[in-house]
C-alpha cells in the first residue's frame, strides 16, 4: 500500500515522532490514520514516562486574569530555554493557567497533599460510610475509592482538562512531553479569587 508524504507529516506533527516511525505506524495499520495515530501517542507516552526522570531547570512563569475577577501564576519547568520559547510550550502554560482558574484545584499532584489533609478526609469518610450501615468489611474498600476520588478532585495533574474532559491535565503534559521531547513539570501555582477570604 502507498501512502503519501503528506499523511506521513501530518502524523509526524501530531506525534512528534520521526518521519520513519511515522511511516512505519502507517504501514503495520494499513494506512488507518487514527489507528497510527493512537500507536505512536502511546509509543509516545511510554518515552515521556521516561524522560519524566530527568532533570527540569528552565521554564517560564506564566499567568492568566479572567474577567478581571480570578487570576493565575503558574511555573511550569522543562529542561532548556530552547523548549521554554517554543510555542508549543507557551502554549501549554497559558492552557494550564486557564485550567487552574476554571477548575480551582488545591494542590499540584497527590503526592503533594499533606498527610494531615488525607488523614482528616480518611476519618470523614470512615464515619459517614459506618453511618450509611454499610457492612464492617467492605468499610475500607469503599473509603480508599472514596478517598481517591476526593483527592483526584483536588489535584490539577489529575483532574479532566478544561479544554478535552477525555484527558486528565497529567495526561495532557505527557502528550506535550511526548511532542517536545524534554520533561515538563508543573512547580507550583497561586490562583486568587476577587473577594475571597483566606
Amino acid at each position: 500500500m502507498k501512502i503519501d508524504l503528506e499523511t506521513i507529516k501530518r502524523l509526524r506533527e501530531l506525534t512528534g515522532v520521526g518521519i520513519t516511525d511515522a511511516k512505519q505506524a502507517l504501514v503495520d495499520t494499513d494506512g488507518d490514520f487514527d489507528k497510527a495515530l493512537e500507536a505512536m501517542r502511546k509509543k509516545g507516552m511510554t518515552k515521556a514516562d521516561k524522560r519524566g526522570e530527568r532533570e527540569a531547570r528552565s521554564g517560564v512563569i506564566g499567568s492568566y486574569v479572567h474577567d478581571s475577577r480570578i487570576g493565575v501564576l503558574v511555573e511550569v519547568n522543562c529542561e532548556t530555554d530552547f523548549v521554554a520559547r517554543n510555542e508549543k510550550f507557551t502554549e501549554l502554560v497559558k492552557d494550564i493557567s486557564m485550567h487552574i482558574a476554571a477548575s480551582a484545584p488545591e494542590f499540584i499532584s497527590q503526592e503533594n497533599v499533606p498527610k494531615e489533609v488525607v488523614s482528616s478526609l480518611k476519618k470523614e469518610f470512615e464515619e459517614k460510610v459506618a453511618k450509611d450501615g454499610k457492612p464492617a468489611k467492605m468499610i475500607p474498600q469503599i473509603v480508599e475509592g472514596m478517598l481517591a476520588k476526593a483527592l483526584a478532585e483536588r489535584c490539577l495533574l489529575d483532574q479532566p482538562f478544561i479544554k478535552n474532559q477525555e484527558v486528565s491535565v497529567g495526561d495532557y503534559i505527557k502528550n506535550n512531553i511526548a511532542i517536545l521531547g524534554e520533561n515538563i513539570v508543573v512547580k507550583r501555582f497561586n490562583r486568587m479569587a476577587l473577594g475571597e477570604v483566606l
